[in-house]
């Protein structure tokens, strides 16, 4: 080994020991010819002092001469005697800022250009834009905060291993080379050269892999796994990610939630040694829908929407009326009085702050945003006229609203308002600091149907995927085949969706209806599945399983404003690789060697 101790390891309990150091030069400083360097590594950095006075060497100007032209980020090992750092020079917030090495030699290892940005700890206000950071990848994983990152990252991704190995689990790494199938995304496609013409696709999930590993008797499979979608690029999207993917057989939906249940209380445990409760609150997505406006609750403050439609209904007030006719409907949230922090002189909510959420409704889409405040002597606004006091009442006994509160009305169309009121759940929970404090929170969607209206096509499309199986293994006949519902289920953490999964279709019969359901006809069944339907006809077990996203869960445990926080090295919003310069034109020889030359000539 070229040292013997880490930068963040020595203490005062090193005293007169005698150590070598390796790492980059952080920062140096020369105090009338005693010089000083701050040496870090992975670990941490400690101060190393050259004094020509006090440093005990056999060749003090070939050592004086090497640290004289020691600069920024050089490689450098350094070996000393550690002694106390000199009186009010200590650093408390370095565990090594008590002690420091005085250089008795020194070696450089590697010179190093000027670099194009600061890589020592500083503030995120502080930091360049991202793509420097991300052209210069290699030099921002330097930085404490990204280096510790991937530890967490790395550590996380280990417990889950140890338990779901104790568990039974085995892990199979699934073919990067596959075939192209509709799985919900565009394909990333890579020709062949020994098949002109032919392309493999890169796995959009391991999911048909994983459910042929069931019909194989594996039981047990869970995989750390690289995914591929060719998405239109949104915030936190990569088109390459990781996820923890695992699948079951011989169960029921139950044993898989109780199983990533069990995985998650055994990580928080050895990584944060808290007791995570389980089981995780269980939400249905039309309740999720109409309390939380959304498919993906945050559940971890109030402020639950209350739909009034049926009570408002017969009161003629002309814009309920109006959007009611319509086939709209009216929702309220109750804002507690005790989370209101701009008040009148009455304790009411103030005006101002009542006009800022009008404003913020109006950008949302919505027409505006209806309001009454509860007072001793029930509801009170300028249009509580037009609702008779036994409308009030029931609206007051719904919302159990209390003296100080404000009720906030939406009223439109169904998905804006549902949408709207999520989001504006959303803005009063953090203008009113509602998540401070409160920890975090795992949940479970269920009860969703099998197929959803494709807006595009007007035809049916898969709710999750087409391989979902139903409920009671029956789907409606005829019309009524879009209200079947399916054995899915979605993990949603903070608010935020981090994992999806199913019971699978274990019946090829069944697996062909879904299939036609979706508008595939025999032919492209066998074009596309062959293979699976082949599969599930060798006595295919029942089975389910789950993929969770790795980047996003650690980005939020970690509080990154973006998942490429938690990536070594991350493609950036445009989905480029600005470290290696990629996506990149490819010689005409390449391309003529996979005939695709020839290929794009055809059909020019």
């Amino acid at each position: 080994m070229l040292r013997t101790h880490h930068c963040g390891e020595l203490t005062k309990g090193d005293l007169g020991k005698r150590a070598t150091l390796a790492g980059w030069v952080r920062f140096y400083r020369d105090h009338g010819g005693v010089l000083f360097y701050d040496i870090a590594d992975s670990h941490g950095s400690t101060q190393a002092v050259f004094d020509p006075v006090a440093t005990n060497s056999e060749d003090l100007d070939r050592l004086e001469k090497v640290l004289n032209n020691i600069g920024r980020e050089y490689v450098i090992t350094v070996t000393g005697v550690v002694r106390d750092r000199v009186e009010g020079t200590t650093d408390a917030r370095n565990p090594t800022g008590e002690i420091e090495v005085l250089i008795e030699d020194a070696k450089v290892l590697n010179r190093s250009k000027p670099i194009p940005f600061e890589v020592a700890e500083q503030k995120n206000s502080m930091l360049p834009g991202e793509d420097l950071r991300l052209k210069y990848r290699y030099l921002d994983l330097r930085r404490r905060e990204m280096g510790s990152n991937l530890r967490f990252r790395s550590k996380l991704i280990s417990c889950a291993r140890r338990y779901l190995e104790t568990q039974g689990f085995i892990e199979v790494e699934t073919p990067m080379l596959t075939r192209s199938s509709r799985e919900g995304a565009r394909d990333f496609l890579v020709p062949s050269r020994n098949m002109p013409g032919q392309f493999y696709a890169l796995p959009q999930s391991p999911q048909l892999y994983k459910q042929m590993l069931m019909v194989g008797g594996v039981e047990r499979y869970y995989q750390v796994a690289r995914c591929f979608r060719d998405e239109d690029s949104r915030a936190d999207r990569q088109p390459e990610f990781t996820q923890l993917d695992m699948e079951m057989s011989f169960v029921e939906m139950e044993d898989i939630l109780s199983m990533v249940e069990g995985m998650y209380a055994y990580v928080w445990k050895e990584m944060f040694d808290e007791h995570l409760p389980t089981p995780f609150p269980r939400i249905e997505l039309k309740d999720s829908l109409a309390r939380y406006g959304t498919d993906a609750p945050d559940v971890r403050f109030g402020l639950e929407m209350e739909e009034v439609t049926d009570l408002v209904k017969d009161a003629p007030y002309e814009i309920f009326q109006r959007v009611l006719s319509k086939g709209g409907m009216v929702t309220c949230i109750d804002l507690k009085g005790s989370l209101i922090k701009e008040q009148d002189t009455d304790g009411s909510v103030g005006r101002k702050q009542v006009d800022r959420l009008i404003d913020w409704a109006k950008s949302q889409g919505m027409g505006g945003l209806t309001w009454m405040r509860m007072t001793p002597d029930g509801l009170s606004s300028n249009i509580v006229k037009y609702f008779p006091e036994e409308v009030r009442q029931a609206i007051v006994e719904r919302t159990d609203a209390q003296p100080g509160d404000l009720l906030l009305y939406l009223a439109g169309p169904r998905e804006t308002v549902l949408r709207a009121g999520g989001q504006l759940r959303l803005k009063l929970a953090k203008d009113l600091g509602l998540l401070e404090g409160k920890g975090h929170q795992f949940v479970w969607l269920v009860s969703c149907p099998l197929f959803q209206k494709d807006p595009a096509t007007g035809g049916l499309t898969s709710f999750h995927h087409p391989f979902v199986r139903p409920v009671g293994d029956v789907i409606p006949e005829g019309k009524d085949c879009a209200n079947g519902m399916g054995h899915s289920y979605d993990l949603v953490f903070d608010g935020s969706e981090i994992g999806s999964g199913s019971m699978r279709n274990h019946d090829p019969e069944m697996q062909r209806k879904v299939f036609g359901i979706l508008g595939m006809d025999e032919a492209t069944m066998q074009k596309e599945f062959d293979f699976l339907l082949e599969a599930l006809e060798f006595g295919a077990p029942p089975h389910g399983g789950v993929g969770m996203g790795v980047d996003r869960l650690c980005a939020m445990l970690l509080g990154c404003e973006s998942i490429r926080d938690v990536i070594a090295f991350p493609k950036n919003k445009k989905f480029q690789s600005l470290v290696d310069g990629a996506p990149t034109k490819v010689e005409e020889a390449k391309l003529s060697e996979l005939q695709l030359l020839c290929l794009a000539d055809e059909d020019d």
